[in-house]
């Protein structure tokens, strides 16, 4: 063992202050992450995951998104998104409507029950980003929503 192994830390402090802990896309996957999970746990008790809470979410924001656009915008495959929507809308919390300026696509729309639903998940989804923030000065919370939208959305 080389004098500097004898001299740093170890255990999880150890693993914090290595490389990745200064690496910006670890950190952002360990974020993500953690989200996910935190997110995942709250949800549940809705009957959701954080990708079905996604597909609900735009579905009850009313921008009627074709399944095509959320396999886009959600960066999943589009088999993944099939899955997502054929499960909300077995729950009748969503539903496929022809797309009237192309009636070959259909976009998804909410049903009240899933608007009401999506009400109830939104606040528990809420909830999960304040205890993820909880570490961040509330004034720094409007720039890390805008610092991540910049990477999000580099276009």
């Amino acid at each position: 063992m080389s004098p500097a192994e004898k001299t740093r830390p170890t255990g999880r402090g150890s693993l914090r202050d290595s490389v990745l802990g200064e690496d910006l896309i670890f950190l952002l996957a360990r974020a993500n992450a953690l989200a996910l999970a935190a997110a995942n746990t709250a949800l549940a008790q809705h009957g959701l995951k954080a990708r079905s809470y996604s597909v609900l979410a735009l579905a009850a924001d009313g921008v009627r998104p074709t399944q095509r656009e959320l396999a886009e915008f959600l960066r999943l495959d589009p088999s993944q998104v099939v899955a997502l929507v054929d499960g909300l809308e077995e729950r009748q919390l969503i539903e496929r409507q022809t797309d009237p300026a192309d009636r070959r696509a259909n976009v998804l729309v909410a049903t009240e029950a899933g608007r009401d639903l999506f009400a109830q998940a939104q606040e528990s989804a809420r909830d999960v980003e304040l205890g993820l923030l909880a570490t961040v000065p509330p004034k720094e919370h409007e720039r890390l929503a805008e610092l991540l939208r910049l990477l999000a959305f580099p276009d």
